[in-house]
């Protein structure tokens, strides 16, 4: 039931009897220029207003400020009360606007002092205005609908603020005791009905208005419940100024709004351009814009002065002297829309028009030692003039603190460039809704949309990715966020990832960070593996957005899928570069122990190619045909005699075509029998005569 607040719903009842008509006796000269008057010339009389006239204007002033500070969800319903009463607009949004009202005042006109006081009666418009109250307006209907089984949840609140002259206290009882009465009958009638809204709580603000040099009829009394329904409050207020002062403490009780008075505004005089002097402008806006003095207990320290006998009290604030524009960004913690007290003063229309001609104010707090606190600032948005709110822990005007004493630690490497064009690619602004399709989404939601698309993968640190640090995956990276992609963005992405491929087979050095590795960083290979792996991702999470965005993740996949010849080939390089990196290594070493391995190495060599010889190659049974292409081992490429070091290509090329000669006839026989390159003669002696024949020729039984 706190959907709705009572300022949702404000009933203006003005009284517009014949004795309304009475003059408020407040002089207002029309004839100022006493001074210049030549001789001769009679001076004009002054005149006083009505209290019909000072009722208007202060009602009126009372709802510009609302509208101002308020152009949505406070409503206003504006009834004139004589004989019968008169709706001068309704609830709808369109209705709700000062130049609306004026209007169907005009047409009202004065009241007529010449009618018959018995017919006339203000209880018309308090009762057409407890009717108005149980009346749905467009935002409880859309609350209502959205809800739907649980409506009731939806309070229905208001005020009735009447402008009247009492005839005394116990009038002033009949007229609650009348609205009362009326809206019991209301909430009857509403449970019944589908249009309309039982009220569940109704203010009622009752102002007796009364001419100056005269005695009141009608005692103040502060808010008092009445009953569940109805609380009421009395103010007895002379006509004139003091009724402007009390709707003025009014609108601001009503809607949690304050005052802030802007101080030392240099202003050219209009009589002399040459000189300058200093004016005060007192703006009214949402206390929240305070909160932070609040907060703090510093209320009293940023000027606070007390008026018009402690009823009213505004903050001081002082036009700082460097000015800024709307293109600079401030560390805003609030903006809250402002409307000028006095908006028909000099100072006052100045001041705004400055500030809608896009320049903005910064506001500091009056201190009488220290460092100046700059704690506001005026800008103006789409042609409304917002308050707002900055951080004045530290001043704008000191040095910046570095970013290393952030909250992520002492990282210096964060991408600051890029993310200052991502807000300038996402900066929002307003949008009147008769531009507005009702058919598709709106402007907010538009707005998250693409604010969501472009954060679904955005590293924050340099270190962290590497697509981003290229200027080659630029055209891409700025496509594939993209809502909806045309034929020619996939073309433009498609020749992105070509250009990546052709890179990777040119072997082009990648912007791999080096920060807090050790050495060279990761090998060429493994830059483009990560490389890869980084687009694939930025891709995926757009890839199922529309077909095209995934015929460009199909390219990338169809691009890394490599054939496994140059698989093969990026093998045997991985070896070599890995071959090359243990003989650096093994340089390090003293020589003897280089030798020893050489000598070792050799060995094993030349024994692993005797076995080869006697098993494979020149087995009699199987000869290898002379047609045929020798395979090629390591050890044909790198023979024993490259084991002290590196050898050129063509000695490699040689020592390839001596082996494969080598393999294409068959070995001499005697050769082949030798045992440690030494031939064993007559050897069928031992079988046919059964003697040990030994090396040195002679015979042992």
């Amino acid at each position: 039931m706190k959907m709705f607040s009572v300022s949702h719903k404000t009933v203006f009842v003005v009284d517009h009897c014949p004795y309304m008509a009475e003059s408020s006796r407040q002089q207002v000269e029309c004839d100022v220029l006493t001074k210049s008057r030549a001789q001769g010339v009679i001076p004009l009389a002054p005149v006083s207003k009505s209290l019909w006239t000072c009722a208007v204007e202060c009602s009126m002033e009372y709802c510009r400020i609302l509208y101002d500070v308020y152009p949505k969800d406070k409503l206003v319903n504006y009834i004139v009360s004589d004989s019968e009463f008169h709706t001068l607009n309704s609830w709808k949004q369109e209705e709700q606007s000062t130049h609306e009202l004026m209007s169907a005042l005009a047409a009202v006109g004065p009241p007529n002092p010449r009618e018959d006081p018995e017919c006339c009666s203000i209880l018309h418009g308090l009762v057409a205005a407890v009717e108005s109250l149980c009346k749905i307006t467009e935002l409880q209907h859309e609350r209502r609908t959205m809800l739907m089984d649980t409506a009731e949840r939806v309070a229905n609140r208001g005020r009735i603020i009447c402008l009247t002259n009492a005839k005394s206290d116990t009038h002033v009882r009949m007229l609650e005791d009348c609205i009362q009465e009326t809206i019991i009958e209301q909430n009857k009638m509403a449970a019944g009905s589908d249009r309309l809204m039982a009220i569940q709580q109704c203010d009622l603000v009752l102002i007796h208005i009364y001419p100056q040099g005269e005695d009141t009829l009608v005692s103040d009394r502060p808010k008092k419940e009445i009953s569940p329904l109805l609380t009421s409050e009395v103010h007895s207020v002379r006509a004139g100024r003091h009724l402007a002062t009390k709707l003025n403490i009014l609108v601001q009780q009503h809607f949690d709004l304050a005052s802030t008075t802007i101080t030392n505004i240099p202003m050219k005089e209009e009589q002399h351009a040459n000189t300058s002097a200093n004016y005060d402008v007192e703006l009214l806006h949402h206390r929240d814009a305070h909160l932070e003095f609040f907060k703090s207990g510093d209320l009293h320290m940023a000027g606070t002065s007390t008026r018009e006998n402690g009823l009213k009290e505004t903050v001081t604030l002082k036009w700082c002297t460097p000015r800024t524009n709307s293109v600079e960004l401030h560390y805003c913690t609030g903006a809250y829309r402002i409307s000028p007290t006095d908006v028909n003063s000099r100072p006052s229309s100045c001041l705004t028009n400055f500030l809608l001609n896009g320049r903005s104010v910064l506001l500091e707090q009056p201190r009488k030692s220290g460092s100046k606190v700059i704690s506001h600032m005026l800008s103006s948005h789409g042609g409304e003039i917002f308050l707002h709110v900055l951080n004045s822990n530290r001043s704008i005007l000191e040095d910046p603190p570095s970013i290393s004493e952030g909250c992520g630690g002492r990282v210096t490497d964060y991408r600051i460039t890029d993310f200052g064009e991502f807000m300038r690619e996402n900066r929002l602004t307003p949008v009147s809704e008769s531009s507005h399709n009702p058919s598709g989404k709106l402007p907010a939601e538009r707005a998250k949309a693409q604010l969501e698309r472009y954060t679904r993968y955005w590293p924050m640190i340099i270190s962290q990715t590497t697509i981003f640090n290229m200027q080659a995956v630029v055209p891409l990276a700025n496509l594939i966020v993209k809502e909806t992609l045309t034929e020619e963005d996939v073309l433009t992405c498609q020749k992105t990832v070509y250009n990546l491929v052709d890179m990777e087979r040119k072997n082009d050095p990648l912007p791999i960070s080096t920060v807090g590795s050790r050495g060279k960083g990761p090998k060429r290979d493994e830059q483009y593996r990560i490389m890869w792996n980084e687009l694939e991702t930025l891709v995926k999470t757009h890839a199922g957005a529309t077909d095209r965005h995934q015929r460009v993740l199909d390219c990338i996949i169809a691009c890394r899928s490599k054939p496994p010849e140059e698989e093969e080939r990026k093998k045997r390089g991985r070896k070599r570069e890995e071959k090359e990196d243990r003989t650096e290594k093994n340089g390090s070493k003293d020589t003897e122990d280089k030798s020893w391995q050489d000598s070792e190495r050799l060995k094993g060599l030349l024994e692993k190619e005797d076995q080869e010889s006697e098993v494979i190659k020149d087995s009699p049974d199987s000869p290898e045909p002379l047609n045929k292409k020798p395979r090629l081992s390591t050890d044909d490429v790198q023979p024993p005699e490259r084991a002290k070091g590196p050898v050129s290509l063509l000695t490699m090329w040689t020592n390839r075509i001596t082996t494969a000669n080598s393999r294409k006839h068959q070995e001499f026989v005697g050769r082949a029998s030798s045992v440690n390159n030494k031939f064993e003669l007559y050897q069928h002696l031992k079988d046919e005569n059964g003697i040990d024949v030994h090396e040195n020729g002679k015979a042992s039984r």
